[in-house]
């Protein structure tokens, strides 16, 4: 199983939860090897290329297997050569600035930007990262503009934010939310449908005003292109009867994410939400026309 970042990150966490009940339903060890490089886009090529014989899989997310595709030349095609095999588990974004911000509210917070347009900095983990990403569609949905401050990862920018050296992020949910509980810095919205079970006082975009300001940082599972229907229908399995024990549930929700419900658990539910999410993101992503750095 290839996580295209290094161990210890986001991704890693969810391959390492997954592939030890994954092992015990498939009788196979599952071996974890990190690929590092070019925002994800190298672990991911590596799979792309690899045998279609069900033993070399590609676990990623949002920006390597949607983002990447937009920012990226790269050498193969992220619907063509890769057979998805299921959706995992999903990562809202969530409103943050820091505490001095006199907003009480996501409306109030949009107001406030606008008051002092080019003055408020927006912190991110670089270009096309799933902060910088949801900042310039945090810009478009709201009509508002204000500088992007690039870090080299969400920690040291939220640590500044922390520090009130920047004004806001729209970060990963998980990132975020201890420091919010800690009262170090004040969130605004979820960018999810529903309320998160771990953050039950803070109110979806919907709720506080902007339905369409919906992000969310959603996992999945994928095979090189190829791979027999019965391998990935197996491998499906295995991943589906992993994502439904208690343990595996429970972490998950430690972490802020989100399950998929049951009837997205298919290899076709994931094909095309990726299809859908690469035509809503792309035109998005290019307009801003963001580059690697």
């Amino acid at each position: 199983m290839v996580v295209p970042f290094a161990a210890g990150g986001p991704v890693d966490t969810v391959a390492r939860i997954l592939s030890e009940p994954m092992r015990a339903t498939l009788g196979q060890s599952i071996i974890v090897e990190n690929v590092t490089g070019a925002a994800g886009s190298i672990g991911v090529g590596r799979v792309a290329r690899a045998a279609p014989d069900g033993y070399t899989l590609s676990i990623g997310h949002w920006s390597t297997h949607v983002v990447n595709g937009a920012i990226y030349p790269l050498p193969y095609d992220l619907l063509r050569d890769l057979e998805p095999i299921v959706l995992l588990p999903s990562n809202p974004m969530i409103v943050v600035s820091k505490s001095a911000v006199p907003a009480k509210n996501l409306n109030e917070f949009v107001g406030w930007i606008k008051a002092n347009e080019g003055k408020v900095s927006a912190g991110t983990a670089g270009a096309g990262s799933a902060t910088h990403v949801a900042g310039v569609y945090f810009q478009n949905v709201t009509g508002t503009r204000f500088q992007f401050v690039p870090y080299r990862g969400t920690g040291p920018a939220l640590q500044d934010l922390v520090a009130g050296q920047i004004d806001f992020i729209v970060d990963q949910a998980s990132n975020s939310l201890q420091h919010v509980r800690d009262g170090k810095i004040r969130a605004y919205a979820v960018t999810a449908s529903a309320r998160l079970p771990s953050a039950p006082d803070i109110p979806t975009v919907a709720e506080a005003g902007l339905p369409s300001l919906d992000i969310s940082v959603w996992y999945g599972l994928w095979a090189p292109k190829g791979t027999p229907k019965e391998i990935i229908a197996k491998l499906n399995a295995a991943a589906v009867q992993a994502l439904s024990e208690p343990a595996v549930r429970q972490r998950f929700a430690e972490l802020g994410l989100d399950m998929p419900p049951r009837d997205r658990l298919t290899p076709e539910a994931l094909a095309a939400y990726q299809k859908a999410e690469i035509e809503k993101w792309w035109p998005v992503i290019k307009d801003a026309n963001i580059k690697t750095e």
